[in-house]
C-alpha cells in the first residue's frame, strides 16, 4: 500500500462523516417540528455507511486497507410521537399532533461521535504528511 493511499482513506472516512454530521444537524433541526399528519411530519434519518469491499477485492495485492462509503440515507423506522392536544393549531380533527421521531441525546451523541472521528481523519493525514517530510529530510543531512 502506497503512503498516499492513506490520504485517500482518510479522505472518505471525513468524507462519510461530513455526511453524518449534516443528517444530524438535519434531525436536531426538526426535532421540535410538529405535525397535524402522518405523513408530513419529519422522520429522523440516519447514514448507512460500508467499507468498499468491492474496490479491495479487485485489488487483493494493494488493499491492506480501504476507506469508506456511503451507501445511502435511511429513515428511521421508529413509530413517531402521538400527542393528544386539541387546542393546538396543528391539531388534526381528532386533536392529535404528530411529533418527529427524533432522541435530542442520542443525536448530541451522533454529533460528537462524528465530531471525533472527523478530527481523528484529519490527524491521519496530518501524521501521513509529517511522515512524507521527514522522509524527503533525511536526504538533506542536516
Amino acid at each position: 500500500m502506497s503512503l498516499f493511499n492513506i490520504f485517500d482513506i482518510s479522505a472518505t472516512s471525513m468524507e462519510a462523516q461530513s455526511v453524518r454530521l449534516n443528517t444530524t444537524a438535519s434531525n436536531l433541526s426538526n426535532a421540535n417540528n410538529v405535525s397535524s399528519s402522518i405523513d408530513q411530519t419529519y422522520r429522523a434519518r440516519h447514514p448507512v455507511f460500508s467499507a468498499e469491499l468491492d474496490r479491495a477485492t479487485a485489488n487483493m495485492n494493494d488493499s491492506a486497507a480501504v476507506g469508506v462509503k456511503v451507501v445511502g440515507v435511511v429513515e428511521s423506522d421508529k413509530p413517531l410521537l402521538i400527542e393528544y392536544n386539541p387546542n393546538h393549531p396543528m391539531a388534526d380533527d381528532k386533536g392529535y399532533i404528530y411529533k418527529p421521531n427524533v432522541n435530542v441525546v442520542e443525536e448530541m451523541a451522533n454529533m460528537i461521535s462524528a465530531s471525533r472521528s472527523y478530527e481523528t481523519g484529519i490527524q491521519i493525514a496530518d501524521a501521513a504528511k509529517k511522515m512524507m517530510s521527514r522522509t524527503l529530510r533525511l536526504g538533506q543531512g542536516t
